[in-house]
């Protein structure tokens, strides 16, 4: 199974679940995606919650990597580009962005996944802050509350795109269209 074994059991359950979604992630599934016994990952993990939660806690990890190295001059345009790579993220990887929000099949609790969930709001807030403070950007609202407000647009953005709503609305280039208006409703 190589020299760590929970890393290995993660690494195929992330393939299994980009290859056929959420339903397809069992246990037996990734022992078999493993290689190993079909007992293998209960010697690892406390069960399907527990792996899940580790998978999931790599998708939470991977989105703030993406974010953090968004490239821009301005405070605005490092948000502006991390917005963009949150939607890239998660029509780039849609089962394990559904994943990753699915709190019957994971454990929002589980210390790694909630260290990497609130590192990535923590470091969304950080970007928030510096626009507000840099272009005295609606100075009087939590940055906390209006970095909140912000992921929830794109999140629900990301979704009705997945789920098709917006797809049959709007043309595939459009949803950096859409993006840029999302912007401007906040940033002024």
């Amino acid at each position: 199974m190589g020299s760590d074994p929970r890393q290995h059991l993660i690494a195929s359950a992330t393939a299994l679940l980009a290859d056929e979604g959420v339903e397809a992630v069992t246990l037996r599934r990734i022992a078999r995606e493993a290689g190993v016994s079909h007992g293998a990952p209960l010697r690892h993990f406390a069960g399907r919650t527990e792996l899940l939660s580790a998978v999931a806690s790599t998708g939470f990890a991977e989105l703030r990597r993406r974010g953090e190295t968004s490239a821009g001059a301005t405070a605005a345009e490092r948000l502006r580009a991390a917005c963009l790579a949150y939607l890239d993220f998660a029509l780039g990887n849609p089962a394990m962005f559904e994943l990753m929000f699915r709190h019957d099949l994971i454990d929002a609790h589980a210390p790694e996944l909630a260290g990497t969930s609130d590192a990535l709001f923590t470091g969304f807030c950080e970007l928030v802050r510096g626009a507000q403070e840099e272009q005295g950007w609606r100075t009087g609202t939590d940055s906390r509350l209006l970095a909140a407000s912000l992921w929830s647009a794109l999140h629900g953005l990301a979704e009705l795109w997945l789920w098709g709503e917006l797809g049959r609305a709007l043309k595939p280039d459009e949803i950096d269209a859409v993006l840029r208006v999302t912007l401007e409703t906040y940033l002024r």
